[in-house]
This record gives structure tokens, sequence and C-alpha cells, in this order.
């Protein structure tokens, strides 16, 4: 876009979010927030978007104008015509980008500006097109991630490609030029849609105190005690898998088959394995189950302090839990 002729009316759509808004920003970019007037389709119709365009034409400046008019999928069949009708013979210096929220069900107005616009569609990848998509992005970055890292980083952070383009910033903020490999990928990388919890269940793992207390306490912001102890009880009792397991002589991809969970999920909990001796989480399940049958109603203390009492029980030191 910002090497081509100006256009007078531009559609951006499509089902990847984060490109449709980067693309107006480009836009935006281009022609400067000097005369820009940003408009939405719930209260603005085609009808208007043209008024406005043919006002700032007003102006009579030779800098390019905008027009942005964001939501236009809940625009009708008049208004398409309205864009159609403008054109014919559209005001010189204005441009008009049209964006969607989400995809339009119709294809009324994609039609509409095939002549003399231009519709500039993202779409999220299917999943068997993820990795191909994440290389893509990661040329526009000059980050270097091998095949294993592409793979560990849409493992952990999903489909979601907002996400991906964020993630994917942040490591390449971090690597600079540097090539990544997939441990790193996977110390560094967070899920779209990680549950509550993770971060004390992370935090637990490191033998943070301090961290997993400032943990425990977020996850009560948005949880109930019973459900951040149940998610801390899970990767407790994953930890204390991937120990027994590993200590069997298993390899990283056998114990993944093993307790079903993903290769990166299984690595950083074989990394928080070595902070803990076996008997250490052995004694924690023991601790945790009291914990669930103190927050079902076995104990009276509030079921916030109940938690934290536990948290504290399961993660200091030998040394610390003696005295």
């Amino acid at each position: 876009m910002s090497r081509e002729p100006l256009l007078p009316v531009y559609l951006l759509t499509g089902t990847d979010g984060s490109k449709v808004r980067r693309a107006l920003s480009r836009l935006r970019t281009r022609i400067g927030n000097e005369t820009l007037e940003l408009l939405h389709a719930s209260d603005t119709s085609g009808a208007a978007a043209v008024e406005a365009c043919n006002a700032m034409g007003l102006f009579g400046s030779e800098a390019d104008r905008l027009v942005v008019v964001e939501g236009v999928e809940r625009w009708k069949a008049e208004d398409a015509q309205a864009i159609a009708e403008y054109l014919v013979d559209p005001a010189p210096g204005s441009i008009l980008a049209l964006v969607t929220e989400e995809p339009p069900k119709a294809s009324t107005l994609a039609d509409t500006l095939k002549k003399g616009g231009k519709v500039l569609t993202f779409d999220i990848p299917k999943p068997r097109d993820l990795p191909g998509w994440v290389r893509a992005q990661l040329e526009g970055l000059h980050l270097q991630l091998d095949g294993e890292a592409v793979r560990a980083l849409i493992e952990i952070v999903g489909d979601d490609s907002t996400a991906l383009t964020t993630e994917l910033e942040k490591i390449s903020a971090w690597a600079r030029t540097e090539p990544v490999s997939r441990r790193e990928v996977e110390h560094l990388a967070v899920s779209a849609h990680e549950p509550p919890g993770w971060a004390l269940g992370d935090a637990w793992g490191s033998r943070n105190l301090q961290a997993t207390l400032e943990a425990c306490e977020a996850a009560l912001e948005h949880n109930d005690p019973f459900v951040v102890a149940m998610k801390l009880t899970g990767q407790v009792e994953l930890v204390r898998a991937v120990q027994v397991l590993a200590e069997e002589g298993l390899a990283t991809k056998e114990i993944a088959k093993k307790v079903r969970k993903h290769e990166f999920r299984v690595r950083k909990a074989l990394d928080h394995s070595r902070n803990y001796a076996r008997a250490e989480l052995d004694d924690a399940i023991v601790r945790l189950a009291e914990l669930d049958e103190a927050l079902k109603g076995a104990s009276r203390l509030a079921g916030e302090l109940e938690l934290i009492r536990g948290v504290v029980d399961v993660t200091r030191t030998s040394e610390l839990a003696h005295h």
C-alpha cells in the first residue's frame, strides 16, 4: 500500500484482526492524522460516509485526507450502493477506508469495490498452514527460528494470530539478530489461552516463595481458593509424575505420551522437578490433599488463608520447613 498510488476507497477485512489493524495503521501513517475523520457504521450510513469524503474534499488541500468507517459489516445494500455511486466520481484527495470488525456475511460491499476501489483481505491461516504463516512473519521481523522452534511456538500460543504476532515481536526484541531455539521459545512464549493459575504453578516450580505468593494473590482476583488450589495441585502432580518417569530413564517425548501433555509442558515440568526432591513432592501431594479437605469445609479458617498457608508449605525449602 505504501508504494502504489492511493485509491479512493479501501475495504480492510478478514479473520486476521491484527493484520487488518496493521493495514489501517500503515494507511494512517502514510496519509497522516492531521486530516483524519473516524466514524463507526453503527451511526454512520454509506451516504453519510460519502458526505464526509466530499466535505473533506472541500478543504482544497493538496494533501490526502482520510475518512475511516469501522464496523461496515453491518451495512445494508443501500449503503453499498452509496459507495458504488461515490466511486463514479470520488472527491479528489479523499481516501475512504472501510474496516470490518468481523468478516462480513455478504460480499455486496466487496463486489462494489471491484471497480475503482480495492479489497484487502487478511485471513487467519488454517492450522495446517500455520508454520508457513509464522515463517512469513519471521522474515518481516528478521527473526531466526528453526522448524522445532516454530512448532513449539504454535503448540504454546495456539492459532490466535494476534497472540502469535505479539509473542513473535516479544521474542524478536529479546533475541535481536541471534537464532532462537525451541528451548528458548518454551521459556519465553506465553499461551494465548493460558488458564488462570498457570503463573502460580510456574512460580511454585521455580521455588521462588515471594513470586509464588504474588502469583497466588493474582490468581485469587479471578478465582476462588478451591479452583486455584486445584490448578496448583495439577501442576505439582505433573512435576512429580515426570520426575518419576525421568528417573526410570524415559526420554522427554516418551514422557509426554505417558502423561498426555505437550512436550513443552513436560520440559518445563522437568525443569521444575530439579528444584524438588522426591520426598518433598510426596509431602506436597499430601499437604495439598489436606488443603483440599480444608477448603471443602474441614477448616474454620477463611479459604484464602488456608490456600496461602498451603502454598507456603509446598514451596518453602526443607530448611525453612523445619523451623
